[in-house]
């Protein structure tokens, strides 16, 4: 990208913004290593500067918030929920990339006010796009062999100057080993993510320049969702060495930001901290479809059907080496749900967290059925039913396992005309519940067994901001849109009016001088998915490790 004449910052706050991501970071698990003397950096930096809750997305997941953090726009405008994509004209299911984000990021936006920028394992940047500095992509690369850097020639020299370099997310199995090891091996890797991290901020720093650098660590999420019931002590009394083997991760964390903040204070930079969401125990599994099978608005192929469908794929696919008519035609959706579309009106197609119900439209799908004079009354229809359905917890506790059911028109504020892939319904469950689109058994909820409890995301995230020009010592509560404008108008940038977030003016000792500026439309539309089957079941695999899909 040819440098852009550099934009007047003679209101800015900082000359330079480091921004560190801590990928499902929440103040339940960083307070307490805070009191106990295992973060006493992050502590040291929290107490000179502004912290607070940074509510999330809905659904609060990694591709949906993150997408908003760097757009400052919600969902409804830039288009990605979650990992996955339904298409509501194939029923077929992709995965996002970069190329579906409908509005412009940060990262544009500031390149095209000469100021130079690089974004380090940001998830939702491969394939990674041309910027006025560097990026180097993520979670969602396939693997090393991608061109996940720009430049390009960026990937060597992080090969070179990291041999073990890795950005993968997969937690590491060794069949009969002993638990504590294994447990061991993967804090190993993921603390030495920690430093790899540093590594590339002043690698990639020291070449290219930069007035916003933003580093995420994405391994702090699955940290959480691995040893969640050694974090949480109302699970970790019985593996108090596995507790503090996991709290001595998280020094370790302390350790590599105690890095990054002096980096900072070389460089005169403002520095954000920032997770995507929040993280708490997962305990049970809602299943939606076997409520929408109960109540005859779901229908499954026969078992026999299934078995020889899947007979048929495994076949092909030993004889032919190749993409099989199975792969083609369901996309992940009837590999674990074997739909039978023409006696179905309504599915959940994928699920994130929150669960994404569609109605099987007559039009709209390949098969559909619903009426469309019956859409509105059938949805609402559904979506009361799914608000009253109860079910005990394990203390006898009867309680609703959707509290909220939403038209995704009315959370996102767009229409359907615009956003035809927007779900016609979305499941938001019960803290400590995750929606998933398999039926496994009879029940509407298959909670987990204390020994098998995992961490999943919650709605309230955290953030911190420190530095040249920040109020010290106050806590202000922030929504996830807010940080982009809030970054754009500390470095003394103009602030685009079609923004969802605000500036946090009330963040700064001095006043927070905002120009705000006519937003330039985004050219871009939606296009076909970036990655080969090789890539997407390795895509898959990451997400079924982490409890994603099933």
């Amino acid at each position: 990208m040819s440098a852009k004449p550099p934009a007047d910052r003679s209101a800015a706050i900082a000359k330079r913004l480091l921004i560190i991501g801590l990928d499902g970071a929440t103040w339940d698990v960083l307070g307490p290593r805070m009191r106990e003397g295992r973060m006493p950096r992050l502590k040291a930096f929290i107490e000179a500067g502004v912290h607070g809750i940074l509510d999330s997305t809905k659904p609060p997941i990694t591709p949906a918030a993150w997408t908003t953090f760097m757009t400052g726009k919600h969902p409804g405008r830039h288009g990605i929920l979650d990992f996955e994509k339904f298409d509501v004209f194939t029923n077929q299911v992709s995965f996002n990339s970069t190329y579906e984000i409908r509005e412009r990021t940060i990262w544009e936006m500031l390149s095209d006010k000469g100021l130079r920028v690089g974004a380090i394992n940001v998830p939702m940047t491969y394939p990674p796009r041309q910027v006025n500095g560097f990026m180097i992509s993520g979670f969602e690369t396939p693997s090393t062999e991608a061109e996940f850097t720009y430049p390009r020639e960026l990937k060597a020299d992080i090969l070179k100057a990291i041999p073990d370099y890795d950005y993968r997310t997969n937690w590491r199995r060794r069949p009969g080993a002993n638990a504590t090891e294994v447990l061991q091996d993967n804090l190993d890797y993921i603390a030495n993510s920690w430093e790899q991290g540093v590594k590339l901020v002043t690698l990639c720093g020291e070449r290219y320049g930069w007035d916003a650098m933003m580093v995420v660590y994405k391994l702090v999420d699955n940290l959480q969702h691995k040893t969640w019931k050694h974090i949480d002590p109302r699970f970790n009394s019985g593996h108090p060495r596995e507790a503090e083997m996991v709290y001595d991760c998280f020094a370790k964390l302390d350790v590599a930001l105690g890095k990054l903040f002096d980096y900072a204070d070389e460089h005169n930079a403002l520095v954000m901290i920032m997770s995507d969401h929040g993280h708490g125990s997962l305990e049970g599994k809602a299943q939606a479809n076997e409520l929408l099978r109960k109540w005859g608005y779901l229908r499954l192929k026969n078992p026999f059907t299934r078995i020889a469908t899947r007979l048929q794929h495994m076949t092909h696919r030993l004889l032919k080496g190749k993409k099989t008519r199975f792969e083609q035609g369901a996309r992940g959706v009837e590999r674990e749900l074997a739909v039978d579309w023409s006696k179905t009106r309504a599915c959940v197609t994928h699920a994130g967290i929150y669960g994404f119900l569609y109605l099987n439209l007559r039009g709209r799908g390949p098969v559909g059925v619903v009426e469309p004079a019956d859409y509105e009354r059938l949805r609402d229809e559904i979506a009361d039913r799914l608000r009253n359905a109860t079910a005990v917890d394990r203390n006898g506790r009867s309680f609703r396992i959707f509290p909220a059911v939403h038209k995704a028109e009315q959370l996102y504020s767009c229409s359907r005309e615009e956003r035809p892939e927007m779900p016609d319904l979305l499941l938001e469950p019960e803290p400590g519940l995750a929606v998933v689109r398999r039926i496994r058994g009879g029940s509407a909820v298959r909670w987990l067994s204390p020994d098998r409890i995992e961490g999943t995301h919650r709605y309230e995230g955290m953030y911190a901001l420190g530095g040249p020009g920040v109020k010290p010592g106050a806590e202000i509560r922030a929504n996830i849109a807010d940080l982009t404008p809030t970054a754009l108008a500390a470095l003394g940038v103009g602030v685009p009016d079609d923004l969802d977030g605000r500036p946090l003016t009330e963040a700064f000792a001095r006043p927070l001088q905002i120009r705000h500026e006519a937003a330039v439309v985004s050219e871009r539309s939606a296009t076909t998915e970036v990655y080969d089957d090789a890539e997407r079941r390795l895509l898959e695999q990451r997400l079924v490790d982490l409890g994603y899909l099933e």
